[in-house]
């Protein structure tokens, strides 16, 4: 009898062991992990720090040197920032397709870093809003 318990701790370690990985690996490899993955990748130290903080990050327009923030989410979620950190106009342009959050940020931030005209061309203006930041949830 002692010996059958004996045995079975170290299976149970095991067991629980290959359980964790399990979780650890997927948990990881979620469509939404990878793509906030390869958003942290393009973002600079200071962005960063800024989205991990906030979970949004200010870009710069390439064509007019204005300042957006982009919000965590995938749609409504750029706002044009003035020297005092408040929203003027809110943008909304998103690349087709289903895409996770991480994604979708990742282009819009790609697209006025490169061609900010173009990609304001086609989005949808709408005003700021007047709610506290607490409106964008803590997804993660």
């Amino acid at each position: 009898m002692i010996t059958a318990v004996w045995l079975r701790a170290p299976a149970r370690a095991r067991l629980h062991a290959l359980r964790e990985l399990y979780r650890r690996f997927f948990g990881e490899n979620t469509p939404d992990a990878r793509g906030r993955r390869l958003l942290f990748d393009w973002l600079s130290p200071a962005q960063r720090a800024q989205f991990e903080e906030h979970r949004y990050f200010d870009v710069i327009g390439c064509d007019t040197s204005k300042t957006y923030r982009i919000h965590y989410g995938t749609a409504a979620n750029v706002h044009e920032i003035d020297g005092e950190g408040r929203a003027t106009m809110g943008w909304c342009f998103v690349p087709s397709g289903f895409l996770v959050p991480g994604d979708v940020m990742l282009a819009q931030k790609i697209a006025l870093e490169t061609d900010e005209t173009g990609a304001l061309s086609l989005a949808n203006r709408f005003p700021p809003a007047t709610h506290s930041e607490h409106f964008y949830r803590r997804p993660f």
